[in-house]
């Protein structure tokens, strides 16, 4: 059924072999995990060339039966990094380094440029996370656990010693701190609105996470708490909205709007 030659010799002493003593280094490899295989691994856009190569090489030493729909898994998606209106990045520079020094266990000593300064230090790389299109390096130092953008990493040279691995780490848990940190320090600001039912699914879609729904109130509005950066931002973001929703609080945020009220009755009334 796999497609391997097998045949059976019935009495003492028989069992089942495989015909000719032919062998694979693939028994037990389904149909079914052949295809998730290749359809992690095999996106066009995203394959490097070793990735592609490997491919190449278990296609071949898949069964007969399982090389048509490995290939066709390896060619059936298409990731796009990009955004709508955003290019493509570019492959941070040493990102392969990064990731062979996480496969060997070794600490690597990086030029990191921060924002508006550069630094070196010695970092424990503990494992490489991209969201979106932006690929993290999360690593032990000297201060604790932190977070680095590959893209701004500027060196990247192993040292051979061992690397300091927290007991009991995993990455995911790791990332998901990382993550409710960075949106904290990254909309540390609140306004309440009330909006019209039927905007609400656009306000969601502009503001996505940072958008949170609430009660009905008078009116039939809905309550929603948005998160931001400041009150001109947040101010800016809702303009579009007009009398469709109300600011409630704070009010910084109610007169940023009207600030920016009249200024567009000055410029087109």
């Amino acid at each position: 059924m796999a497609g391997v030659p097998v045949y059976s010799q019935a009495g003492r002493g028989g069992g089942w072999s495989l015909v000719g003593g032919a062998r694979t280094d693939l028994s037990g490899l389904t149909a079914a995990e052949a295809r998730a295989l290749f359809l992690l691994a095999g996106p066009s856009s995203q394959a490097t060339p070793p990735v592609k190569a490997a491919l190449r090489k278990l296609v071949r030493a898949l069964p007969e039966t399982l090389r048509g729909q490995a290939e066709a898994a390896a060619s059936a998606v298409v990731i796009d990094p990009s955004s709508w209106d955003r290019a493509s990045r570019a492959q941070p520079e040493h990102l392969s380094a990064l990731q062979q020094a996480i496969v060997d266990g070794v600490q690597v000593r990086i030029r990191y440029a921060g924002r508006g300064r550069s630094s070196e230090r010695v970092v424990h790389p503990l494992g490489l996370v991209v969201k979106g299109s932006l690929w993290y390096l999360v690593a032990w130092t000297d201060a604790g656990q932190r977070t680095f953008r590959v893209d701004r990493v500027v060196e990247a040279h192993p040292i051979g010693e061992p690397v300091h691995r927290p007991e009991g780490f995993d990455l995911a848990e790791a990332w998901k701190s990382v993550v409710a940190s960075v949106d904290e320090w990254r909309a540390p600001y609140e306004a309440i609105v009330h909006i019209d039912p039927d905007a609400v699914e656009w306000l969601r879609r502009a503001w996505g996470t940072r958008a949170h729904t609430g009660r009905r109130v008078r009116g039939g509005r809905v309550e929603v708490r948005l998160r931001g950066y400041a009150a001109a931002q947040v101010a800016a973001e809702l303009a579009g909205f007009g009398s469709r929703l109300e600011v409630i609080s704070p009010d910084e945020v109610r007169d940023e709007l009207a600030r920016i009220a009249r200024e567009l009755v000055a410029q087109y009334a």
